[in-house]
């Protein structure tokens, strides 16, 4: 249960589509003056080193932001999401990668609130290392699906969460519709993001499905994939983000930017992607 650690997944195609959304959502939020949360259900170690031995095991950063560092010609949101991450590598070369935590406090505003999860007790004393004394951020040991409960709703009543568990255990996806329904009973007006893996098991295909019954109206669903099965069968071909009370804009965003991010980060000739809403 407590195997996974993103450090090895740092910065790879999945992370790229994770948080180029997640950035749109709180600039989003932040053109209000009013103050938002952002809760972080499973937040990892929050930020990676790309040259340790765990980025390093398969280097899969480099089929993801290291395919866009050196572009010129990025897309606005693209653009914007890279830029971040280069804050984060003063030297100009690519040797650090900011996860969601890291991300998210570089666009909370003074006003605004950052709640982290985790419950790997290494990535937690990571976490607490690099957020722990942060203004306005609160580090937490244990299960996130559980604890965002105590989180909702916000005082102000404006906010977003991210949910993206690791899905190594199949129950992973049941616990993630639960948490999703009990949050829309707590927060019906909040934004929930919601990232999955694309893998050629059920569960993976079925989620997508079975989060539109629980938010029937008032959701985006972007899914990427850039990658075949391996020899056997398996293998991360993708992933997906779904978006519950998105913003307006993040449709025609995604809509003008997919083309172009799909070719980039493809690494077989039938990558593709799929973009779908509910207005609410």
């Amino acid at each position: 249960m407590l195997a996974y650690r993103h450090a090895f997944h740092a910065g790879n195609h999945a992370d790229v589509l994770k948080h180029l959304v997640m950035v749109q959502v709180l600039r989003y939020l932040g053109e209000k003056e009013k103050p938002y949360w952002l809760i972080d259900t499973h937040a990892g170690a929050g930020a990676y080193k790309l040259q340790g031995r765990y980025a390093q095991q398969n280097a899969e950063f480099e089929n993801g932001i290291g395919r866009l560092w050196e572009r010129d010609d990025l897309p606005e949101a693209v653009a914007d999401y890279v830029a971040l991450v280069r804050e984060h590598n003063a030297s100009g070369a690519l040797k650090h990668y900011p996860g969601s935590p890291a991300l998210a406090l570089q666009l909370l505003r003074p006003q605004d609130r950052l709640r982290l999860w985790e419950l790997h007790p290494t990535d937690l004393k990571l976490l607490a290392q690099h957020f722990g004394s942060q203004p306005h951020t609160e580090v937490h040991h244990g299960d996130g699906f559980s604890g965002l409960k105590s989180q909702l709703p916000p005082p102000s009543r404006r906010g977003a969460v991210l949910i993206d568990p690791p899905y190594e255990m199949k129950a992973d996806y049941g616990l993630v519709v639960n948490t999703v329904r009990d949050a829309l009973k707590r927060f019906a007006e909040g934004v929930i993001m919601v990232w999955y893996p694309h893998l050629p098991r059920l569960e993976s295909q079925q989620l997508p499905q079975r989060l539109k019954s629980v938010a029937p109206k008032g959701w985006l669903h972007v899914r990427m994939t850039v990658q075949q099965p391996d020899a056997q069968g398996y293998g991360l071909l993708g992933s997906g983000m779904f978006v519950i009370n998105p913003p307006w804009v993040l449709h025609d965003r995604l809509r003008d930017l997919l083309p172009w991010l799909t070719e980039a980060l493809a690494q077989y000739d039938g990558a593709n992607y799929l973009l779908e809403q509910m207005a609410a």
